[in-house]
């Protein structure tokens, strides 16, 4: 489903919070025009005012996110459908002046903006867009990062439904950290073997 893309929108400003480290992103004006990409037209509209309305949608979206990861599926269906009831989209056919092979050009489905203000826009793509991947690919294809203290959420393109980090960068944080648990461990288990060993040992032995 090519409509499917744009949830990233979402997973964008979603990430624009880190909550564990107390970090918001979401500072200025330009900043929130970048989380639109190529939709320019749809950006030039933002304004000063479209800030803290950006960051409530936000913490929306996270909720969608955290309960699909919490395995809590209908209450993530719940929370979208809020969304989706509040900022409705209007899908049209386009083809963006893009051509085939014959020359013909390359319809397909877009979702027109005609909102009021730049937040309600794209609160409605990204709803709509996390609505057709949670449909197409299921719930438990939304998760948050799994890397402490990371909670970045990601979409789960995965063939087999195993991924558990938003980057390559967390999955190695992690990885490494893991390791090192395991390693000491083990290295706890040796001590406490040594110490039972000796404690075993008959005072005439010693």
């Amino acid at each position: 489903m090519e409509l499917a893309h744009y949830s990233d929108f979402a997973v964008r400003l979603v990430n624009t919070e880190e909550p564990a480290r107390n970090k918001d992103a979401l500072t200025s004006v330009e900043v929130l025009r970048e989380l639109f990409g190529p939709a320019t037209q749809m950006a030039r509209r933002v304004t000063e005012a479209d800030l803290p309305r950006f960051r409530t949608v936000r913490a929306r979206l996270r909720a969608v996110f955290a309960a699909a990861d919490e395995g809590d599926h209908t209450g993530a269906v719940d929370l979208l459908n809020s969304l989706l009831l509040e900022f409705p989209v209007s899908p049209q056919i386009s083809g963006h002046d893009t051509l085939d092979e014959e020359g013909r050009p390359r319809w397909h489905m877009h979702l027109a903006d005609h909102s009021s203000n730049a937040t309600t826009g794209y609160a409605a793509i990204s709803a709509m867009g996390l609505a057709f991947h949670l449909t197409e690919f299921g719930a438990d294809r939304l998760g948050l990062c799994q890397a402490p203290p990371c909670r970045n959420a990601y979409l789960d393109t995965s063939t087999n439904r195993s991924r558990r980090y938003c980057s390559d960068r967390c999955a190695t944080r992690a990885n490494v950290a893991a390791y090192r648990a395991r390693k000491r461990l083990e290295a706890e288990r040796t001590g406490l073997t040594e110490d039972t060993s000796q404690e075993s040992t008959t005072p005439g032995e010693r």
